[in-house]
């Protein structure tokens, strides 16, 4: 799989994307993650990507010429599956659609900033629109990083156990059940007997019901 990222500030990308299970995916080759400088397609000495918004609303709008560039640059050297623009305002991302992209073999995600960006690149360029939050926040780049990571994690390979990624919370849309390790005791607190039990089939039992019910405690939501 490859991930195209394109950025007015790739530097807020670099720590993200360079450790961990995503940094790890990179080296062994799992996923190509690129991250590009719009400017490199700037106007001026400036190297200008943004501009004032027709109608004379506040903030600085992404222009649509350096993007296009940069995004027909990428295109003619392979095909894409999707163009997704990271916008407040955009599909909520879950963690269904995390299971679709990672399907994906090569994909783009346009970073907004400032005020957003010229609405005919969303018209003509997107393909798809996503949020990670009813909230704005200065630029798509942490977004981003979020999609990425999100997706390379279940990618084969990218986690040494792959079975791990298939019980986590919203894989079967319900919240995870709760979980424990050594010590069994620790200041009075114990670990429930029934994990200790050696029996997987009480064991699951005990899961699922713990998972419905937490479910129905913090996310009652996920239930309808």
């Amino acid at each position: 799989m490859r991930i195209d990222i394109i950025s007015v500030v790739p530097e807020l990308l670099e720590s993200p994307l360079g450790h961990s299970i995503v940094g790890r995916a990179i080296k062994k080759g799992i996923v190509e993650i690129h991250v590009h400088n719009l400017r490199k397609y700037g106007k001026g000495p400036r190297l200008q990507v943004d501009d004032y918004s027709y109608g004379g609303d506040a903030g600085m709008v992404l222009m649509v010429e350096p993007v296009f560039n940069m995004i027909e640059e990428l295109k003619a050297e392979r095909e894409y599956d999707d163009v997704i623009y990271m916008s407040p305002d955009g599909e909520q991302f879950t963690q269904n659609m995390a299971n679709e992209l990672s399907l994906k073999d090569n994909i783009i995600i346009l970073c907004g900033h400032y005020k957003g960006i010229d609405h005919r690149i969303r018209e003509h360029l997107v393909t798809r629109e996503i949020t990670v939050g009813d909230y704005v926040l200065s630029g798509g780049e942490i977004p981003a990083a979020i999609i990425a990571d999100a997706v390379v994690r279940l990618l084969p390979g990218a986690i040494s156990d792959e079975t791990s990624a298939l019980s986590d919370c919203y894989q079967d849309g319900l919240l995870s059940a709760p979980v424990y390790t050594r010590p069994a005791e620790f200041n009075g607190w114990k670990v429930p007997d029934v994990l200790l039990s050696g029996n997987p089939k009480l064991i699951r039992q005990w899961q699922d019901e713990q998972a419905v019910e937490r479910t129905r405690k913090l996310r009652p939501g996920l239930l309808e």
